[in-house]
């Protein structure tokens, strides 16, 4: 893998994980990380599950210069060649994107399209 993708999915995971333990944490449950590579579509897929599946994340809208908060997911959006989220029964969501590790990385796409972004 090289230093490129590793950068990028450390930055996608510190921003999921943050955004699970802020919005999604419900008193004495954790969240859940996992990466999965897969060989065959040369694909890196970070995966962050929380309980609270009524907060679904949603790129904020424009954010003053001296707010402190409220661009982790511009960030992932920016980083991630596609991110979206998937319902994790019972009650959770699962928040995922998905890093290419061939090629470079295609341009931003605005918007949201169900489940997935971009």
């Amino acid at each position: 893998m090289s230093p490129r993708v590793i950068e990028r999915a450390e930055h996608v995971v510190a921003e999921l994980a943050a955004n699970a333990a802020l919005h999604g944490r419900v008193q004495g449950r954790d969240f859940l990380v996992a990466l999965t590579l897969d060989g065959t579509a040369d694909t890196l897929r970070i995966a962050v599950s929380d309980t609270r599946g009524e907060n679904r994340p949603a790129i904020p809208p424009d954010r003053g210069p001296d707010d402190e908060s409220g661009r982790g997911l511009l960030l992932v959006d920016a980083l991630a060649d596609r991110w979206g989220t998937d319902p994790r029964p019972p009650s959770g969501k699962t928040v995922w994107a998905e890093i290419d590790q061939q090629g470079e990385r295609p341009e931003a796409v605005s918007g949201q399209s169900g489940s997935q972004c971009r």
